[in-house]
């Protein structure tokens, strides 16, 4: 390769090692943020007790703890198993099935897309390439400083209302990028 090729092959690299970097950071940054903020023993045994620590009580224990802590870690998953005495499989297989739980760490803001049919006829992808412009992430994905995740699903229930977001529950009916701007700037 002359001196051209590996040139072009740094300008070419140049995104990937910066988004890399940006990465790295992230993910260092929410570590350290979640060793901070993860739940205590004592937080998740209220959980539990206020449910009287009834193994039909899984789902409701475990949505408590999602609501909490915005993700359920490995270590209230077992403290769930051992006090409802129900086998930390099938507590995997509650908490793996239902896209409510996340098992990873999420920002305090969750902003969903819908993406779905209606929504993307009527310029769903356009809102969602402002929000992942405005957040600098993208779908899947949790900003360094762990305010914001952004998600998109293919139906989030409001077809004839689309394109629609939702951000921490509350539901946005037909946006626009210059809208989806607008909602973001409450959450800031």
């Amino acid at each position: 390769i002359g001196e051209t090729g590996i040139g072009q092959i740094r300008r070419d690299a140049k995104p990937y090692f910066r988004r890399l970097a940006q990465h790295a950071k992230a993910n260092r940054a929410m570590h350290s943020y979640h060793q901070d903020t993860a739940m205590d023993n004592d937080t998740i045994d209220q959980i539990i007790d206020k449910h009287e620590g009834r193994a039909g009580s899984l789902i409701h224990v475990l949505m408590e703890i999602q609501s909490k802590n915005h993700w359920i870690p490995r270590e209230a998953l077992l403290k769930v198993s051992q006090k409802l005495g129900v086998p930390f499989t099938r507590v995997m297989q509650i908490a793996t099935f239902y896209k409510t739980f996340s098992l990873t760490p999420q920002g305090h803001h969750e902003v969903h897309v819908c993406t779905g049919t209606s929504c993307h006829i009527r310029g769903s992808q356009r809102v969602l390439d402002k929000i992942q412009s405005l957040l600098g992430i993208r779908a899947g994905e949790t900003d360094s400083n762990s305010k914001f995740s952004l998600a998109k699903g293919n139906c989030l229930g409001c077809c004839t209302l689309g394109p629609e977001i939702v951000v921490d529950g509350r539901h946005y009916a037909r946006m626009t990028p210059e809208k989806a701007e607008e909602v973001l700037k409450k959450y800031n």
